[in-house]
């Protein structure tokens, strides 16, 4: 019988995870009760995902906003900090900003604009052409935003995020003042000791900052890489990744992600004797064409996985075959074309132009956004993402 399914992206529900829980046996053995169950068989090159968030709490990741203090008073003197592009985000950034200003006397917030790294408006685009505002060179004050824009609100939470932020860190017992600019090199004009809170474009703001005389610049990624007190950490990020717990708890991006999906692995190869890939995966990399944000709040998609799941697609366009190379058949003879074409494939297609319009992204990153797009972010239960068939082709 012909084959009439492709990719098939199911959300498994588990218990919910507390800390402490043995969630390598927990995963497994949802697996495992869905093979016995009847619910589906494992099949070849299947992927297993597991949300970022559970495997952290399972590890008991977190720190408090003290031990953020204590950490970025350590580090940058406990007097004025810059705080440099900043996600507008109540769960992401809000409890890290309550963090900072603990162990801060001065807070200096600059803010993007029109928007911020991930998408996240402060206005809209065209108002800046409106009022003769160039964002690549003007720097302003919050009383010259506000005077010639008025308050914030943010297109889905209604959220004014310019006055939560002040407000979280004068609650703190910090100052607080707030400018707009896109060029970081501005902030070393109020103080030399600057984290620079974007996620994906750190690298190239600490370096200009540097380069203009920031004496301390750190990122989020430097904050948080070992315990302070008794906190969680993470070496390699840092508080990037990380969420709101509690009003005063941070849920840091979990660590040892490599060893975990290893040991899944290994455990069902064991139990089945079938190899299944397993990730960590975290927000998806997709874009909202109606809010305009960019979901990836997290330093990747995907912090551990299985050694099957490296490298990218490497595809044939089916339309482009049908449209061209083989414009002139039709029916079965179209099909046994396009089928030997595929079969012969080479295996790096990169710059053909028979690749033309495929997605040229990491597999990882690729099958991380489906299951984010999955499993939700809200109350449906479903952190294991079970996937089958994505590395089928036309052909299986």
């Amino acid at each position: 019988m012909e084959r009439r399914i492709g990719t098939i992206s199911r959300g498994l529900r588990g218990p919910i995870i507390k800390e402490g829980d043995d969630l390598k046996k927990i995963v497994v053995d949802t697996l495992m009760a869905c093979i016995e169950g009847g619910d589906f068989e494992i099949g070849s090159k299947d992927v297993l995902a597991v949300t970022e968030s559970i495997l952290a709490r399972a590890q008991k990741n977190y720190a408090t906003t003290e031990q953020l203090a204590e950490d970025v008073k350590n580090k940058l003197g406990g007097e004025t900090v810059g705080v440099v592009f900043p996600i507008l985000s109540r769960n992401r950034f809000a409890i890290c900003l309550r963090g900072i200003a603990k162990g801060s006397k001065k807070v200096v917030l600059m803010l993007s604009y029109p928007s911020d790294e991930v998408g996240n408006h402060l206005l809209d685009l065209d108002l800046l052409d409106e009022k003769g505002i160039d964002p690549y060179k003007d720097v302003l004050t919050q009383a010259q935003f506000e005077e010639t824009f008025g308050k914030s609100k943010h297109t889905f939470t209604d959220i004014d995020y310019v006055n939560y932020y002040k407000g979280i860190i004068e609650e703190e017992g910090a100052e607080a003042e707030i400018i707009f600019a896109n060029n970081p090199r501005e902030i070393v004009k109020y103080t030399d000791k600057v984290i620079c809170a974007d996620i994906h474009t750190r690298k190239r703001t600490k370096r200009l900052i540097q380069q203009a005389g920031g004496t301390v610049v750190l990122g989020m990624d430097d904050l948080l890489t070992a315990p302070v007190n008794g906190s969680g950490y993470n070496p390699e990020y840092g508080i990037l990744g990380s969420n709101k717990a509690t009003e005063d708890t941070i849920k840091l991006f979990p660590i040892n992600c490599q060893e975990f999906v290893d040991a899944v692995q290994a455990d069902i190869k064991e139990r089945t004797g079938k190899v299944v890939e397993v990730m960590i995966y975290g927000d998806g990399a997709f874009k909202d064409p109606v809010g305009k944000i960019w979901e990836l709040a997290d330093p990747v998609v995907s912090p551990g996985y299985t050694s099957g799941l490296v490298g990218q697609p490497n595809e044939l366009k089916l339309k482009y075959l049908a449209d061209n190379d083989f414009a002139d058949l039709r029916g079965d003879e179209l099909k046994a074309a396009i089928s030997a074409a595929i079969k012969e494939k080479d295996d790096n297609l990169v710059g053909q132009m028979a690749t033309e319009g495929t997605t040229p992204r990491r597999l990882t990153d690729l099958l991380g956004s489906l299951c984010d797009l999955t499993s939700g972010s809200g109350d449906k239960g479903t952190p294991f993402i079970y996937i089958q068939g994505y590395f089928d082709n036309y052909t299986d």
